[in-house]
């Protein structure tokens, strides 16, 4: 067991178990990597709505990351609730030089059930500060519209959103949820070009913490090795099939069903 990925998860929690640091434990769990978790964020919320949000002081968070760092190996990160201008900007000093190209970003802006969980102008430091010590950036559709300024509505928009998107520094994008008749469509964008990763819509209702539980499985692919294809690939299979899987714990948004329940996670 000494040899076992480590992935350290940067982001807010969710006392109702769906989203945040509590789904990136969870999906750590899945593929068999050790999980680390710095708050930056508490919230109130449950699967119908967030009623509040704590943010945790810039320099605490910082506290937190150095306290890992100063001890812990970190074979991978990903980031999720960044809230303001100085949580982004502590957690990019922190990174700098560290964990080169081994950092998933994924940009949470709003919450399934609509909240906003970024401030304004906390998404220009996000870009000049964080952007840049990406590997991947994962914005859904609105978030991508968001950072680079383009209406998306196809693949193809979504490919030229990407390349936008990399000029603020991230080494690829995969731009989330794009319709296509019966399929929900990622793109990856890098200097490689764009790449398609298809799966059929399931009719599941809403769902939380997807956004999440993708990201989290995405680090946690690189830590144990995966080119960046590869890891996207594994991972919206696990997402997929823990979607199909959802199930109800409240009377709104259904979580999804974390738990090991293929190989994919370990191939």
């Amino acid at each position: 067991m000494a040899d076992r990925a480590l992935v350290l998860s940067i982001a807010g929690s969710d006392p109702s178990g769906g989203a945040g640091i509590q789904a990136d434990l969870k999906t750590f769990h899945a593929f068999g990597v050790y999980g680390m978790a710095v708050i930056t964020s508490l919230t109130a919320q449950n699967t119908q709505a967030v009623t509040g949000i704590h943010d945790v002081p810039p320099e605490f968070v910082a506290k937190q990351l150095k306290a890992i760092f100063d001890d812990v190996r970190v074979d991978a990160a990903k980031t999720g609730m960044l809230k303001t201008p100085g949580i982004i900007e502590a957690v990019a000093g922190e990174l700098t030089d560290r964990l080169s190209g081994r950092i998933v970003v994924d940009p949470v802006m709003v919450a399934t059930s609509g909240d906003r969980l970024i401030d304004d102008d906390a998404i220009l430091a996000l870009k000049v500060h964080l952007l840049p010590l990406a590997a991947l950036t994962t914005p859904n559709r609105a978030e991508a519209e968001v950072l680079s300024e383009r209406k998306i509505r196809t693949t193809t928009d979504a490919a030229a959103a990407g390349q936008e998107i990399l000029a603020d520094g991230s080494g690829a994008v995969l731009i989330k949820g794009i319709e296509d008749g019966g399929d929900l469509v990622d793109v990856l964008v890098s200097d490689a070009g764009a790449e398609e990763f298809r799966m059929p819509r399931i009719e599941t209702g809403p769902t939380h913490g997807s956004g999440c539980t993708l990201s989290s499985a995405i680090a946690s692919a690189i830590a144990r090795g995966a080119s960046l294809p590869e890891a996207v690939e594994r991972a919206k299979s696990y997402v997929w099939r823990a979607i199909e899987r959802a199930f109800p714990v409240g009377r709104g948004s259904l979580p999804l069903y974390h738990f090991p329940i293929s190989d994919e996670t370990e191939s």
